[in-house]
């Protein structure tokens, strides 16, 4: 529930760069210069990305009492802290609508955790920093282009390695995932580069929670880890691209 209205916002400007604007139907038949009319017809062309992202941790807890003390522990991420994300991308030419895309990209951000003892109402927090290096792999799909904008889909698979995993933490997370994600973007011809705006939605595939918590001294920490049986990244990316 937590991502509802951010689909709603991106489902409704999806349907807005599909649509066309009511100039252009009034003038159906109207073409503009067009800029830059061959770029998407070279065999690879490449560029540079920034933008900002949010993360999230989806987790899935089985109610654990710890029999020492009777606390039974859980956790959630109330709340988003927005991070920067910057890379470069690679595109190849497939055919008229279709080209693959490789984008080696760093996202730097956090992710918030507030843990609530159900027992006596205590609570502890945890912010979880992380900067991850991904290679998204995407299959774009683009529109016709009119004029000089260019709607499209995308999706494909991102394996993520976080280089800031932190040990003696109510969780520990592994370093290494992988995302399926899938977003949609609008391509703009200006006169010198292209511009494309992008939202996409990333999806971890693999268990970040690492059990084995042998950093750990005081056993008591043990019940934050014992108390999820497994936990799935989330991002939501909002890219601007220059080519």
């Amino acid at each position: 529930m937590k991502y509802t209205h951010y689909y709603i916002i991106g489902c409704l400007w999806a349907l807005l760069m599909l649509l066309p604007s009511p100039s252009g139907v009034a003038h159906a038949q109207k073409r503009k210069v067009m800029n830059r009319p061959y770029i998407d017809q070279r065999m690879f062309h490449y560029g540079f990305l920034a933008g900002m992202h949010l993360q999230d941790i989806e987790l899935e807890q089985n109610g654990m009492i710890d029999e020492a003390n009777g606390s039974q522990w859980f956790a959630e991420t109330p709340n988003y802290e927005p991070g920067f994300s910057v890379g470069i991308l690679g595109e190849f030419f497939m055919t008229k609508h279709l080209a693959l895309r490789i984008i080696p990209t760093m996202h730097f951000g956090t992710k918030n955790v507030h843990f609530r003892n159900e027992k006596n109402g205590d609570k502890l927090y945890q912010t979880i920093k992380s900067t991850y290096i991904t290679i998204p792999v995407d299959v774009k799909f683009s529109a016709e282009r009119f004029n000089n904008y260019r709607p499209y889909f995308m999706a494909g698979v991102t394996p993520a390695l976080d280089l800031t995993v932190k040990k003696q933490k109510q969780y520990l997370l592994r370093n290494a995932d992988v995302y399926l994600e899938a977003g949609f973007g609008c391509d703009f011809y200006l006169p010198f580069f292209k511009f494309i705006p992008e939202v996409k939605f990333m999806y971890g595939l693999t268990n970040v929670i690492n059990k084995n918590r042998s950093d750990i001294t005081d056993e008591t920490q043990l019940i934050f880890t014992q108390s999820v049986n497994k936990a799935k990244s989330k991002m939501i990316v909002f890219t601007f691209y220059f080519e």
